[in-house]
Formats: C-alpha cells, sequence, structure tokens
C-alpha cells in the first residue's frame, strides 16, 4: 500500500474548495474537554491518590549515529546525540517515561518544571505544555499505565490503526542518501524525509535514487527557504517534479511571502508543506499558500492544531523528533488525529539504538498504534546505563569547517559560530551560491595544519568563497 494514497491527496483536492466563511470558525477551536485527576481515577477505577506524583529520576544519555547519518550530522548537528530521559514514578507504583532532545525539542524540562509537580497528581498537570517534552510524555505514560490504557486513550477517540511513518536525514551526499533511501525501503519504509541544499548537487541526488528505488517510494524535501523566492525557485521544482518519487516540497521559500507561495502553488503538482503558525493558519488558508501543515509541540498544542486541521480538512505531518521513545509518543497522536496522514517525521532512523527494548517497526509505510498500556513500548534499561553520560553544562559546539566545492574550481569554507545552523542561515538569505550541478560538500577533518587553522578562523565570520 502507497501510504501518501491512504488519504488520495486531500489537500490538493480541496485546496480550491475550502469554503472561506467557514474560516472563521477555526480561530474559535479549542482541546477537547480533558478530566481532572478526580474523574480520571473514577472512570479508570483507582484512588485520586493513586496518580499522585512520587519521584522523577531523570538520566542525560547521548546515543551514537549511525555510519550515514553520523557523516552528515557531524557537519551540522552533532549535538543531538543528547536525550534527557524522564522516568516518573506514581504513588501507585506505575512508572512511565519520556524523552527530550537535548538541542532541539520544542520544550526543555528545567529543574523548576520537575519542582512545581512534584507531589502533584499527574493527570491534572499532564497536560501542560509549559513542562517540556520529556515530563509531559512520561506523565501521560504513568497515567496510561496505572489506567491499564494506551496513551492514545487519554487523548482521545480513535480513529486510525496504524499511522504512516518517514525516514529522515539530514542533507548528505549523493551515494549516502541513496543507501539510506535503500535501507528505509528495505525496513519497510515507502516515504524519504531529506533537505534540499545549495551545497549539495540536488539535480544528481534525486536521479540517482529515483533509478534504485521504484515510484511508490516518496521523496519529500524541505527547502528551508533557499530557494529564496518563486521566480527563481519554481523551475528547479518543476525538473523535480518529473518525477513521481517527489511527493511534498516544505518551505520552498519564506513562508510569510504570500505571493511567492500562491505562484508555486499554482506552478507545481507536488503538495506544499508549511510550519503551521507561519503565517497565521488562517492567513494561509485564506490565500491558498500551502496544501497542508507541518506540526508540532505539545499534547495541548498538538490537539488543538490537528482539530484546525481536520476543520480545514488540510493533511498534515506530525513532526516529534527524538529516539524511538519520541517516535513511539507520536504513534498515539497519529492514532487520534484523523489529518496525519501525511508521514511523519521523528528521526529516530538517525541512531543506533530506539532506547527501547522491542524496536518500533514499519510495514508498508506504516506503524501499527500500540494497544498496550502507555506508550505500548519498555524503556531499555541497559541501553540507558551504557549511554548514559553528564549532562552538558551549555550545547556541545565542537569546531568544524565544512568545505564546498564546485566543478569550476570554486571553493566555499564555513566553519560553526556558535549557533545551530550556521550553515543554513547565510543559504537562507542568499548570501551563498544558488543551486548548481555538480556541488558536493564534506567537514574538512582538523589536520593541525595552519591552512586550516586560517580557514576556519576566516569562515568563522561568514562562508569564504575562493575563486580559482
Amino acid at each position: 500500500m502507497d501510504l501518501h494514497n491512504l488519504n488520495p491527496r486531500p489537500a490538493r483536492i480541496h485546496r480550491r474548495q475550502f469554503i472561506r466563511n467557514s474560516l472563521a470558525g477555526l480561530a474559535a477551536c479549542s482541546l477537547p474537554p480533558v478530566f481532572n485527576a478526580s474523574s480520571y481515577a473514577s472512570v479508570f477505577n483507582r484512588a485520586a491518590g493513586d496518580l499522585k506524583i512520587a519521584d522523577i529520576k531523570r538520566t542525560t544519555v547521548k546515543v551514537p549515529y549511525r555510519p550515514a547519518p553520523q557523516r552528515a550530522m557531524d557537519r551540522e548537528l552533532p549535538h543531538w546525540r543528547y536525550s534527557e530521559i524522564f522516568e516518573v514514578t506514581l504513588q501507585s507504583g506505575h512508572v512511565g517515561f519520556g524523552e527530550t532532545l537535548l538541542y532541539y525539542t520544542w520544550g526543555v524540562s528545567q529543574d523548576s518544571d520537575v519542582a512545581r509537580v512534584r507531589g502533584k497528581n499527574a493527570a491534572d498537570v499532564m497536560w501542560d505544555d509549559e513542562l517540556g517534552a520529556g515530563l509531559q510524555m512520561a506523565l501521560f505514560d504513568a497515567v496510561a499505565r496505572a489506567a491499564d490504557v494506551p496513551v492514545h486513550r487519554l487523548l482521545g477517540n480513535q480513529v486510525a490503526d496504524k499511522t504512516p511513518l518517514s525516514w529522515w536525514n539530514i542533507d548528505m551526499a549523493t551515494d549516502d542518501m541513496l543507501s539510506e533511501c535503500q535501507e528505509a525501503y528495505r525496513q519497510g519504509y515507502l516515504a524519504y524525509k531529506t533537505k534540499g541544499r545549495p551545497w549539495f548537487d540536488l539535480w544528481n541526488q534525486v536521479e540517482t535514487v529515483v533509478k534504485k528505488l521504484p515510484g511508490k517510494f516518496k521523496v519529500d524535501m524541505d527547502f528551508n527557504d533557499t530557494l529564496l523566492d518563486a521566480k527563481r525557485g519554481i523551475p528547479i521544482l518543476k525538473e523535480l517534479e518529473q518525477y513521481p518519487h517527489i511527493d511534498i516540497y516544505e518551505t520552498p521559500i519564506p513562508q510569510g511571502d504570500i505571493a511567492g507561495n500562491q505562484a508555486i502553488c499554482k506552478a507545481t503538482r507536488v503538495s506544499i508543506a508549511m510550519h503551521y503558525g507561519n503565517p497565521d493558519p488562517l492567513v494561509a488558508l485564506r490565500n491558498d499558500i500551502c496544501d497542508g501543515f507541518i506540526i508540532g509541540g505539545g499534547a495541548s498544542r498538538l490537539i488543538k492544531r490537528g482539530s484546525v486541521c481536520e476543520m480545514a480538512d488540510k493533511p498534515f505531518w506530525l513532526q516529534l523528533v527524538g529516539t524511538g521513545i519520541t517516535a513511539a509518543w507520536s504513534l498515539h497522536f497519529g492514532a487520534v488525529l484523523s489529518h496525519a496522514t501525511w508521514p511523519a517525521v521523528n528521526c529516530h532512523q538517525l541512531y543506533q539504538h530506539q532506547l527501547l527494548k522491542t524496536p518500533l517497526r514499519v510495514k508498508n509505510g506504516f506503524a501499527a498504534i500500540p494497544s498496550g498500556p502507555g506508550l505500548g513500548y519498555e524503556l531499555d534499561q541497559e541501553a540507558i546505563a551504557r549511554y548514559r553520560v553528564p549532562k552538558p553544562a551549555q550545547r556541545p559546539d565542537p569546531p568544524r569547517l565544512i568545505e564546498t566545492t564546485w566543478k569550476d574550481g570554486r571553493a566555499m569554507y564555513t566553519a560553526n559560530t556558535g549557533s545551530v545552523n550556521s550553515m543554513l542561515k547565510p543559504g537562507m538569505v542568499g548570501k551563498i551560491p544558488y543551486y548548481e550541478r555538480g556541488v558536493q560538500t564534506r567537514l574538512l577533518p582538523n589536520d593541525g595544519s595552519a591552512r586550516w587553522k586560517k580557514l576556519y578562523q576566516a569562515s568563522r565570520q561568514g562562508p569564504v568563497v575562493y575563486k580559482p
């Protein structure tokens, strides 16, 4: 089964059919009623005191990347290795777990958040997104285990027994991208999401992959604004859309460029995805600038935004990033959100271990919704002990020098600057050469030479391009 045809392009069908006078109702959309601690206890035949938080344990782990992702992630995102694992013990003895990807997740749980919920009823506080990813996840897991129900029973009515998942990688060399797509297909995935970047040969990447994989295997590409504007971007998008594998473009140009995004939507058959909230979803819908959304964040936000997408009849993919723990969490939202029909992005494929006793499996593009208590998976304590490290005092940012070369002999050097996406940010505003064929990029190892040091220091001020 082709996961992209589970709901056959609802966005493309309904983009022109959306009834604009119904948009006013979107703004009023709110969370469905939720139980308080006492009513949860009553419904699930437990004393309210059983749901009281007795203990919270936190463990930092550094999970190694798999070889191909490591070559790419070491270039730009080496800090994604670090996760904080939460284990919440209730008065009943039930233990729930969750994780925070420390240097990316939408919300990092602070010491003050932990102190604020100690001794409270878990059901009373678990909907509070301000608690951060790992703590909120663990609270839901613990309450669901105490109730002997899967997490999705606490979120809403189940509408699906399986949900589509995508394999994710950051931009990488063509050979690595091909091997990752082949591995994804071997493991049952039918969607691969990656980055479109001007420092790689986009055409060679796509042309190589499509020759080796069937048409039902879809490639979704996130440009993060780097096509800059519709005039320059549309010819590239039109070239790529000739391949049936190309299915979704994410943020080709800045999302606030209303006219430009309208032009792109009209020009390409490929669905356009935008991050929910930029611009305001009412603006996006009224102006017809995307086919669907990317939704992330805490439980309350996910349910609210998923409800808006249902009212607007717009598909979306869930973007909840981490190891297998976060991937398991996302499955429960896929169970209750009717329009989560685009493949969810969890990025757990990056890692050598999912941190679960039983790894999450995908078949024909879908993962089954867990039916067991809580998240439906168990934490692998041996793996947690093996990867345990002290929590870094700040985001690790090792020195990195990146070399980009073109066939005409030009070379560009980029270095980490102390901020995340130090290579991407210049590309988002057109401060590096635009998309061309024949371009390659690699992490340039520090050989201790004066040349390396000189290039590194110069490129920390911004990309440096040398012409032959």
